[in-house]
């Protein structure tokens, strides 16, 4: 269905909104939440909130629906999340997101190659942009950066590019809460092995990490993956994937601003152009089909 220009406008702004939510997961991690616990952090993010969703939706999809929802869910949340987490407690907040926020480069690549969907040179440029930006602001800082860290960030960012993907793929006959409700559920359900075996239930939790985790269930997970899941659903791919880059923009905005943590003239310009990227993407016009050439006969030869 194509989107009139004034609600294409809508669903972007109100997609954006989720991964500058989404930048400040490294910041309330490494400052409210306690520390080397990711399967518990992305365990409480997701599933308590799935739940209640659930309860609040009170749908049943059918089958076929909800297998689909189980990977993406898998895809979306579980991989996702417990890779996130322990990209955030192994680098710095700004060069986690912004690895992590590669997947517009992998989502690209992949409707190339699986959906069989060119990419435009706008696209493409868009996209280069973006990733000359975040090189950049990776490149220029000084932190060491840990080995298995940067591959769960990079993990990370192929399993959203691929639940991205298939999302758009499969058009699921679900509202966005639904399909949020439902993928945050499994999803949470899918961190809560790994997080009995390997870390166990958690003591008791201080007044500040429960706010942590509340927010980060409420506000930057239940809140933030509705209006995703809504704009990945209707937006193309290259638009939304990119869309992402918002996030390692706010995390280092807060690691400068809260944290202290110097900005060089490099990550100065690594932002510009990550926010120049993500604007051409939104700018960019999809490649059109060629249309086949008639052949018609000379008006001689009839």
């Amino acid at each position: 269905m194509q989107l009139s220009r004034s609600r294409a406008i809508y669903l972007v702004l109100a997609t954006a909104v989720a991964p500058v939510l989404w930048g400040t997961t490294y910041w309330t991690t490494t400052e409210l939440l306690p520390p080397g616990r990711p399967m518990l952090s992305a365990t409480l993010r997701a599933l308590p909130v799935g739940l209640l969703l659930l309860l609040a939706t009170r749908t049943l999809p059918s089958r076929d629906t909800l297998r689909r929802l189980a990977v993406l869910g898998g895809l979306n949340i579980g991989a996702f999340f417990a890779l996130l987490f322990v990209a955030a407690y192994r680098l710095p907040g700004g060069t986690a997101a912004t690895l992590t926020a590669l997947q517009p480069i992998f989502a690209l690549g992949l409707t190339a190659w699986w959906v069989k969907t060119p990419t435009g040179r706008g696209q493409l440029a868009a996209a280069v942009t973006g990733v000359v930006g975040v090189s950049l602001v990776v490149g220029a800082s000084p932190s060491h950066l840990d080995a298995l860290g940067v591959l769960a960030a990079l993990a990370a960012a192929g399993s959203m590019a691929l639940g991205i993907v298939l999302t758009r793929r499969w058009a699921l006959p679900v509202s966005a809460l639904q399909s949020t409700a439902w993928q945050l559920t499994f999803g949470g359900m899918l961190c809560l092995p790994p997080l009995l075996l390997l870390e166990g239930l958690p003591g008791m939790l201080t007044e500040r990490e429960i706010a942590g985790y509340l927010y980060l269930a409420l506000i930057s997970t239940g809140f933030a993956y509705v209006l995703w899941l809504r704009g990945v659903a209707a937006l193309p791919v290259a638009r939304v994937s990119t869309l992402a880059l918002l996030s390692p923009v706010t995390a280092v905005i807060i690691d400068w601003a809260a944290l202290g943590t110097a900005l060089s003239t490099a990550q100065a310009v690594g932002v510009a152009l990550v926010l120049l990227g993500i604007l051409a993407a939104q700018l960019a016009r999809p490649p059109q089909p060629r249309r086949p050439i008639v052949l018609r006969p000379h008006p001689a030869a009839s």
